[in-house]
């Protein structure tokens, strides 16, 4: 090696300060990574406490809502009864059509509902309005008027209806004072269904306060111009206050004659659970509860539940195809 060579000597650079030997290690996460994996977590932990409070929810729609349907449609393929079972097919179905007690059911059924809800909307809506003046004690009006609605579907008033329309019930007394002999109302065939369309239609309570919160939101200013425009009552009735309040009745009307099907407690305590009188009482629900209860013929109860399920499921989806021919909403075109 001569002067003018000069050796450079480079030191080996190490990307941590591990010592020799030794593998070096993973870089630390940024500020980015770390608040991303803080994130995740929090996440995740709020998503496992959703799941903890809404576990008695889930827990309850699968073991009593869900799991009896899966176990009910099952059971509408058998000839079950009280703990023996035989696989059948579809023979409980085929057997609805030649049941004469069914068709009456599905008869009685349908002239309930279709009689005592119409009567029953038209009740509240009108004694809605008469609420929506701004009478003084209005929050007394509304409990007094809703009352019927919490207890119109119990035991106490089923019975208390039966006894007022017995033969020496109160509606008899009160024709007596006019010299008017009455019948045993709730004992005859041809008015026991009239006197529990008439119970439907006291229990106006809940969709009457429905139908008032539905008035509060109509604003003045149209009644104030169909006035200007020389409109009256009847008039803004009928151009204002009908067509605003569509989706309210559509809302009430839906829910009330899903209720109206599954009523059953009414006619089982003023009929006995007979559905008497000749089975002028005798509701689907009823009859259902008579073939699998009674008769310990669960298979074919079963059947007629999902029938019951059908019916209400095809009037509810023609409900809603009605309703775009006579419900109006604010964002129509």
């Amino acid at each position: 090696m001569t002067d003018n060579d000069v050796a450079v000597v480079r030191p080996k650079q190490r990307s941590s300060g591990a010592p020799p030997g030794h593998a070096a290690s993973a870089p630390s996460p940024g500020p980015a990574q770390a608040r991303r994996r803080t994130g995740t977590t929090i996440r995740s932990r709020e998503r496992w406490a959703a799941l903890s409070f809404l576990s008695p929810w889930l827990i309850g729609l699968l073991a009593i809502t869900i799991g009896p349907m899966i176990a009910s449609f099952y059971l509408s393929f058998t000839d079950y009864s009280l703990g023996y079972g035989e696989w059948v097919g579809g023979e409980n179905y085929a057997r609805m059509l030649d049941d004469p007690r069914l068709a009456n059911a599905i008869k009685v059924t349908a002239v309930y509902t279709f009689v005592s809800v119409p009567l029953q909307l038209a009740a509240a809506l009108l004694l809605a309005i008469v609420l929506d003046r701004g009478l003084r004690g209005m929050a007394f009006y509304r409990s007094v008027f809703y009352l019927p609605s919490l207890l119109g579907g119990s035991v106490a008033i089923a019975i208390m209806w039966r006894q007022v329309f017995g033969t020496e019930g109160l509606v008899n007394q009160l024709l007596a004072l006019f010299g008017i002999q009455g019948e045993g109302w709730v004992s005859h065939p041809d008015y026991a269904l009239g006197t529990l369309i008439i119970l439907h239609v006291w229990t106006f309570g809940s969709p009457m306060i429905i139908f008032l919160a539905g008035l509060r939101q109509i604003p003045s200013m149209y009644y104030e111009a169909a006035k200007i425009d020389g409109a009256g009552v009847l008039q803004r009735f009928w151009s204002v206050t009908l067509p605003l309040l569509t989706p309210i009745i559509f809302f009430n009307l839906v829910l009330q004659i899903i209720n109206s099907f599954q009523s059953f407690t009414q006619a089982f305590i003023i009929s006995s659970g007979k559905g008497g009188p000749a089975d002028s009482t005798m509701f689907l629900t009823l009859y259902l509860y008579d073939q699998g209860f009674t008769q310990f013929d669960m298979g074919y109860a079963s059947a007629i539940a999902w029938l019951l399920l059908a019916i209400i499921a095809i009037f509810t989806a023609l409900n809603f195809l009605m309703s775009k021919f006579w419900v109006f909403y604010g964002d129509n075109d």
